[in-house]
């Protein structure tokens, strides 16, 4: 049997299955890399090949390497629904996160089912929905799964919390993420659930809920502490946690500073190309809206209506 892969065509061996999973599992992580730098519409094409070409191969692998082959695809599966969710299409992030989940049962991962729901409670959550953003994370927590697992859906609980403005359920969820996280560890070769980009993704969702709980004076010098430790090739991190900051510091009233951190991410933001990024970009424009007779938001409004124009879907 022959399969064909980006590299070409080859016979399915058990050792050519091996060499597929290695150069796989490395182009994952340059994937990872290349997703933070471009539009997702620059990575997606490949990322589906792969996807793909990992799941045809191991439907007739050798058994040794056959989950293995199914686990890696359902990873790709996953971040393919991500980005497909930041080009700004829900129902086809919902679908390749369905795809994820079954490619991870097919490997005998049943525990990416569980974060399958925390992504899903995502999407619910960038539409504004805390009941269902919240229920979701919760039915994540009821499974047996790994702690980063449990603490990424407590994370996501908290972030439901906030937009439903319940601010002691959003700390006791936050405390609880934190706790989990820090006792969650792999020695896999796998690739990391969630993010990888963050030192302290606890402490930057907290400044990302206390905007969203009405305390942006609170939020602002959190997410200005975390954003230093985000490495400069993290591109859509530090655009998607910058422009939270800015509308952090523009809620509490620092207009002008709020125009000075935004003016150095527009150019990054149409880079990014991302559809989530660009709520908080609208949310950014509405708040600095109110003060239209800044002098600073009258020299900034015809970029920030250039670039939230370019990267809305």
């Amino acid at each position: 049997m022959a399969y064909t892969s980006i590299g070409g065509t080859t016979a399915g061996s058990r050792s050519e299955g091996v060499e597929l999973l290695k150069a796989s599992r490395f182009l994952f992580d340059r994937y990872r890399q290349l997703g933070q730098v471009t539009r997702p519409t620059v990575v997606l094409p490949a990322l589906i090949a792969q996807t793909h070409t990992l799941k045809e191969v191991a439907a007739t692998a050798h058994p040794s390497i056959r989950q293995a082959l199914f686990r890696l695809g359902s990873r790709y599966a996953e971040y393919v629904g991500w980005l497909v969710q930041e080009s700004g299409d829900e129902r086809g992030a919902l679908w390749w996160t369905r795809q994820a989940v079954d490619l991870a049962a097919a490997g005998g991962d049943h525990h990416l089912a569980a974060y399958g729901l925390v992504r899903r409670a995502l999407v619910t959550l960038y539409r504004g929905d805390p009941e269902q953003t919240v229920g979701l994370a919760r039915q994540a927590q009821a499974e047996a799964v790994p702690q980063r697992v449990l603490g990424l859906a407590a994370q996501r609980e908290a972030q439901g919390h906030a937009i439903g403005g319940d601010h002691a359920a959003c700390m006791r969820s936050l405390d609880r993420a934190r706790s989990l996280l820090a006792r969650s560890a792999s020695d896999s070769d796998e690739p990391v659930i969630g993010t990888s980009n963050l030192t302290d993704p606890v402490a930057m969702i907290t400044g990302w809920c206390l905007y969203d709980l009405g305390r942006p004076a609170e939020a602002a010098p959190i997410l200005d502490r975390e954003l230093a430790n985000i490495s400069p090739q993290a591109l859509r991190t530090r655009v998607r946690y910058g422009v939270r900051r800015a509308l952090a510091y523009a809620a509490a009233g620092e207009i002008d500073h709020a125009c000075h951190l935004i003016r150095g991410l527009l150019g990054d933001a149409v880079t990014v190309n991302s559809a989530t990024i660009a709520i908080d970009l609208r949310h950014l424009t509405r708040v600095l809206g109110r003060h239209s007779r800044n002098a600073e938001v009258r020299a900034l409004s015809p970029d920030l209506a250039t670039a939230l124009r370019l990267v809305t879907p």
